[in-house]
């Protein structure tokens, strides 16, 4: 039986996928895109931002948010996919009470 290492449960946990900061930062930029283009930028901006975030958290000397063994490089994919994904959702909800 094939199980899963603390480092994928961190990847599709709160550390990557399900991260809230990039998956507000998503939210708010999708809500707002005015073309559906501007997705891409809302998932790569929520994935970069929550990272600067967290290093900006860690240097002040404050606990982690989210314990994790996966490293920058390795989350930002799973940010991005998070933070696209609740853009789409929030663009769509916009545009549909736009019209």
């Amino acid at each position: 039986m094939m199980t899963l290492s603390d480092t994928w449960l961190d990847l599709f946990g709160l550390a990557g996928l399900l991260n809230p900061i990039s998956l507000a930062i998503g939210a708010y930029l999708g809500w707002k895109a005015d073309q559906a283009a501007k997705i891409a930028i809302a998932g790569f901006a929520g994935a970069i931002l929550s990272l600067i975030f967290e290093a900006g958290w860690g240097l002040l000397g404050l606990p982690a948010l989210f314990p994790h063994d996966a490293g920058a490089l390795a989350t930002i994919p799973f940010r991005f996919v998070g933070a696209s994904a609740v853009a789409i959702a929030a663009y769509v909800i916009a545009r549909r009470r736009r019209t």
